[in-house]
């Protein structure tokens, strides 16, 4: 092992290196949601802006960069959880007394709850894949686009993923129940990157707070915007 390796390793071991990974995949992450809904979001201008976009995506690099942007997401993913999995396990063995009440109040619920949000964010993740992008629960359709029949038809799979159905009341309030979870991991976590990178001050701190709260919420209305509309109709 050279000394690169042992220093890296080293920084991984200590908690300020695991607060890093957290914080830069954090970042990443954030990032691609950011982009992810813009993108979505344009299920608003019709089938062909929809299938243009979706076209792009799937055709940027001869098909390799789609490929290379899930693996990096991937990695980050895993990276992101298996590093804040350490950082509590280190928490809790550390803690040698109980917070007194006072600081418990202190805390707010996002960050109480970052666990279980950071868990259900997992599971939708996994599911969200199996719905739009292996199409499980209808893998023998054909999504032919009507305006070209030589491109797939995204909007189409999209619209059928959450028109009004038995099935997808309970998949729309899924998607609902996981974006309110993201949601509350972002509004906590947006600022513990800032803060993680050293760019938190006192001054900024209300700044910051506000920003994360309002960056939340943005992408939480915006990403269960289209299956709510989809499922009432109002998009078709």
């Amino acid at each position: 092992m050279n000394a690169l390796t042992r220093s890296a390793a080293a920084y991984w071991q200590s908690s300020i290196g695991k607060k890093l990974v957290v914080a830069l995949t954090g970042l990443a992450l954030v990032l691609f949601l950011a982009g992810h809904l813009t993108g979505n979001l344009l299920i608003y201008a019709g089938r062909a802006a929809f299938n243009e976009y979706a076209a792009f995506l799937h055709d940027a690099g001869h098909g390799a960069l789609i490929w290379l942007a899930r693996g990096g997401l991937l990695v980050a993913v895993i990276l992101h959880v298996w590093a804040t999995i350490l950082l509590t396990r280190e928490n809790k063995a550390a803690r040698k007394i109980e917070y007194e009440h006072k600081a418990v109040i202190q805390t707010s619920w996002s960050a109480r709850l970052m666990i279980w949000s950071g868990t259900t964010i997992g599971l939708f993740i996994i599911f969200h894949l199996l719905h739009l992008t292996v199409r499980l629960t209808y893998k023998d359709a054909d999504f032919q686009d009507p305006l070209d029949p030589e491109r797939f038809d995204a909007y189409g799979m999209v619209i059928r993923g959450f028109r009004a159905s038995f099935l997808n009341f309970f998949v729309v309030l899924f998607y609902i129940l996981a974006m309110t979870a993201l949601c509350s991991h972002l509004s906590h976590g947006v600022g513990s990157i800032f803060q993680t990178l050293g760019v938190r001050s006192k001054k900024a701190r209300d700044v910051i707070h506000k920003f994360s709260v309002g960056y939340a919420v943005v992408i939480w209305a915006g990403f269960i915007s289209i299956p709510i509309a989809i499922f009432l109709g109002f998009v078709k």
